[in-house]
């Protein structure tokens, strides 16, 4: 299969060819034609499993064909009213947004990634502009961009409900509504934010519905806000992530958990990690530590400014950030190659945010490890991670770092003949065995440096983080 065999508009592929793109991906290849088609969809597949593509190719397709043909009288005299108030020296007055698409993201970052991509697929097509809208960009600049009346517009659904409400959107002219991550809009509580803009849309869109799951919740709002979908399941392969090393480290408390994070973050194979916390204020407190045992760290949450944000992303592109503080949501459309190393301080609240919080790693197809810190009382939890992932996720036991409890005490029991106590799947280390090391790797003295990368904090001896 082949992008020119999808049927796409001329300029798009000439477009993903300067961009490198070749074979269509699974979700790709089944849902280009169907969307080119006109059909909804309802589209379950994973991160990374090249859905952006999957509705944006159909989307540009279109508007391609519609801009080889004639403008339209409407068109002209909009123009020709615009071209006449500013030979008078006049200011046009501004009119209503009126997109042809809208793609509703759950985050800024997953929306401006959107945005990125779309820009690369339409580089060589007239008159087709995309913009996004997001909260924590300043208003001025947003009614810049809707002045420009994009034809694509991404948005997170808070910030476009206040244009909405001010009339500075109308969405009388929209074809197409696309819902990307929906089951995280809808974990996010934007359920009834999602249920005003789709009452806002024409009933003659097209649909196209993206989730990692496509029940409960999820499945009955796309079944009122779809007519006669197509399904597309890609098979959930990404969930196992066989590039992706998965282990489990039992702590004590919390002294304990600090002290095995410290000696984690530094194993020289690392190159950069994302360290995963449940809580915004703890996201701060964690890099702040780390920054102070020498660590180059930073925060991502949800309280950050976007300028803050852009720049904490940059640095960790450019590799000025070697470890990332994060929290599920800030974290969501990170895709950063070098990120070797993901550490769940704390367990997610649920098996999906699991799934996506280890696939920041082992990003195209390079390995990768996901280190979750435990305590003995959230054996249940690892348990359902594994019943969602189908896997079970090895203990591990590094030398000077064992837990007072054994693992066989804190875990429960798979079942009758499944993990126990003594298989090697979940045995701990050998004795003098050292874990997450490059075979041939020489060992390093306990609190040792970083082999790479900028280092911060005091100029002097470097202080373990659980020092403090």
């Amino acid at each position: 299969m082949t992008f020119e065999a999808l049927g796409l508009h001329a300029s798009v592929l000439k477009a993903l060819t300067e961009s490198g793109y070749t074979t269509p991906t699974s979700v790709q290849a089944q849902a280009v034609p169907a969307a080119i088609a006109g059909r909804d969809l309802l589209v379950s597949s994973q991160t990374g499993s090249g859905k952006t593509a999957a509705f944006m190719l159909p989307a540009l397709h279109k508007f391609a064909l519609e801009g080889d043909l004639p403008q339209t009288e409407a068109g002209r005299t909009a123009n020709q009213e615009a071209q006449s108030a500013r030979s008078r020296g006049e200011r046009p007055r501004f009119k209503a947004a009126q997109p042809k698409m809208l793609v509703l993201t759950p985050t800024r970052e997953l929306a401006l990634q959107v945005t990125t991509a779309t820009d690369k697929y339409g580089s060589f097509m007239r008159r087709v502009k995309a913009v996004s809208i997001l909260g924590g960009m300043p208003y001025p600049k947003q009614m810049q961009l809707l002045a420009k009346n994009p034809e694509i517009l991404v948005a997170t659904p808070g910030r476009l409900i206040d244009h909405m409400e001010s009339g500075k959107i109308d969405f009388s002219q929209l074809e197409i509504l696309v819902l990307d991550e929906a089951d995280r809009m809808l974990d996010m509580g934007f359920i009834d934010d999602i249920e005003k803009i789709v009452a806002a849309t024409p009933a003659t869109r097209q649909t196209m519905l993206f989730s990692a799951t496509l029940d409960g919740v999820v499945g009955n709002m796309a079944k009122r806000i779809t007519k006669d979908p197509l399904v597309i399941q890609i098979a959930g392969s990404t969930n196992k992530h066989e590039n992706i090393q998965q282990r489990v480290h039992f702590v004590d408390d919390l002294s304990h958990k600090n002290r095995l994070l410290d000696h984690i973050l530094r194993d020289e194979t690392m190159d950069q990690a994302v360290v995963f916390t449940a809580t915004k204020r703890d996201a701060d407190t964690i890099a702040d530590r780390l920054n102070i045992a020498g660590f180059a760290a930073a925060a991502l949450h949800g309280d950050m400014h976007q300028g803050a944000r852009n720049r904490t992303l940059d640095g960790m592109r450019r590799g000025q950030v070697r470890v990332l503080v994060a929290t599920d949501v800030a974290a969501r459309g990170i895709d950063v190659p070098a990120i070797t190393h993901v550490v769940n301080y704390d367990l997610p609240k649920f098996p999906e945010d699991y799934v996506h919080r280890i696939g920041r790693t082992g990003r195209a197809g390079r390995n990768g490890l996901a280190i979750s810190l435990v305590n003995h009382a959230e054996g249940m939890n690892v348990k359902r991670i594994e019943r969602f992932t189908k896997q079970l996720i090895p203990v591990d036991v590094i030398e000077g770092f064992e837990p007072k409890r054994t693992a066989s005490a804190a875990r429960p029991s798979h079942k009758p003949g499944g993990w126990k106590p003594g298989d090697n799947r979940g045995a701990p280390s050998k004795p003098g065995q050292r874990t997450f090391s490059k075979p041939g790797a020489a060992p390093r003295k306990e609190g040792s440096s970083f082999s790479k990368g900028p280092r911060t904090g005091d100029t002097g001896a470097r202080r373990s983080f659980s020092d403090r």
